[in-house]
């Protein structure tokens, strides 16, 4: 690899002993990737301070050791447990310690405890053309394609090592060959699919990421006025079903203009492929008991929850069924200081912060179903938790607490 000065000063120890190590490690990484040089980064989104054993917490303490501290603006992932409402925890006890110590550590090395999957909503947002180095599937897929910025797939301890240097290696989706679409996906619109615009963006999600797994897509016949939540929604379902980091959608995402087709193959998505991948993420009976409705998978943003607190104003939730938010600290701080999310409280709604409820167990009836309006909830829950869980309109999530059993479909 051609090392530029500050990659030499780095591996020399002049900017700390922590930099070093962590340069040694991702001139490894980018050797094993190829690349020929490194780019220095504006920002870094951890993934690793999420709690999975002994090592997350022996790494970032080695770097606390040798007196590290993160060189450019640094984002933190959702955690493990939401250590705020501990008593809501239902899983290992021991694991709300050590998601505070490995917490503690990463703030010890400058990163900002955001504790958030979606950062890009309040606090941070990349602009068009800059390179970052961020982690979390989710976040990496929605601001490659609908803010334009450019971050590789980092994984967990990499992305540490390009905060604690500011460098990474020149590889993957920093470059441009790498960002041009391989497969044109000719996408049938919300009236011809025939579905409410939530199920609509997660099930398109869903398909494109197992018809192009690891490739990059360029989609035509979304609506062109897709929110960002709802390119949230696409992306993180997208990410799930087939590791999706970047997609191109024609008149709504900023490079989509800029990305030469021709020649590229052109496959058409059918609106039975639409309403399979619909009906592969619910398998649920009318009438069956409904332990929970979990929501913000990815987090919550504060217009989701403007949309949540009409949706609910009036009416009653059955004790039978509880419900769950996900969402940042900052976000969640706003809704409950703001009188106008009164409906939210009156229906019971539980606000979990700092992590998702997908990956910490946080619902107390261990039988009925889950439900939830994510494609991502709906593809990773049974495994992580062992439960059955049936994607839904928001409207139906709503009209089965109300009764505590499924309802029928809108």
């Amino acid at each position: 690899m051609k090392l530029e000065a500050i990659d030499r000063a780095l591996l020399a120890g002049e900017h700390g002993a922590a930099a070093e190590r962590a340069m040694a490690l991702l001139v490894r990484y980018g050797e094993a990737c190829g690349a020929e040089r490194f780019i220095s980064i504006e920002s870094a989104h951890i993934d690793g301070c999420l709690y999975h054993g002994p090592s997350s917490i022996d790494f970032a303490r080695r770097f606390v050791e040798l007196g590290g501290k993160v060189c450019v603006p640094t984002t933190l992932n959702v955690a493990a447990v939401d250590v705020t409402h501990p008593g809501w925890h239902c899983g290992p006890p021991e694991i709300i310690a050590e998601q505070e110590e490995l917490t503690r550590l990463h703030e010890q090395l400058g990163c900002l405890p955001t504790l958030t999957c979606a950062p890009y909503q309040r606090m941070a947002r990349p602009r068009r053309g800059e390179h970052v180095a961020w982690a979390e599937s989710n976040a990496i897929v929605f601001i490659n394609s609908v803010l334009g910025a450019r971050t590789d797939r980092y994984g967990d301890f990499t992305d540490l090592c390009a905060a604690l240097t500011g460098r990474v290696p020149l590889a993957g989706l920093h470059r441009d060959d790498a960002r041009r679409p391989a497969v044109v996906f000719e996408l049938p619109s919300v009236a011809v699919a025939g579905l409410p615009r939530d199920l609509y963006f997660a099930a398109i999600g869903y398909v494109v990421g197992r018809r192009a797994p690891g490739i990059v897509p360029y989609l035509r016949g979304l609506p062109l006025d897709a929110s960002e939540d709802e390119l949230k929604s696409l992306g993180a379902t997208g990410a799930s079903s087939g590791a999706l980091a970047l997609f191109h959608a024609e008149g709504v995402t900023p490079e989509a203009a800029d990305m030469p087709t021709a020649g590229v193959p052109v496959e058409a998505v059918s609106p039975a492929e639409v309403e399979a991948a619909i009906a592969s993420l619910c398998q649920a009976a009318e009438g069956e008991d409904v332990a929970a409705v979990c929501l913000g998978t990815p987090h919550y943003s504060i217009h989701e929850f403007a949309l949540l607190n009409r949706a609910i104003a009036g009416r009653r939730r059955s004790v039978a069924t509880e419900i769950y938010v996900s969402t940042s600290r900052e976000i969640a701080a706003e809704v409950a200081g703001d009188p106008a999310f009164d409906a939210l409280r009156a229906f019971g709604v539980n606000i979990v912060v700092d992590t998702c409820t997908y990956l910490a167990p946080v619902v107390r009836e261990t039988s009925g179903l889950i439900l939830t309006t994510s494609g991502k909830y709906a593809h990773y829950g049974p495994g992580n938790l062992g439960r059955r869980v049936a994607l839904m309109t928001l409207e139906r999530c709503i009209r089965s607490a109300e009764v505590g059993r499924v309802s029928a479909p809108c």
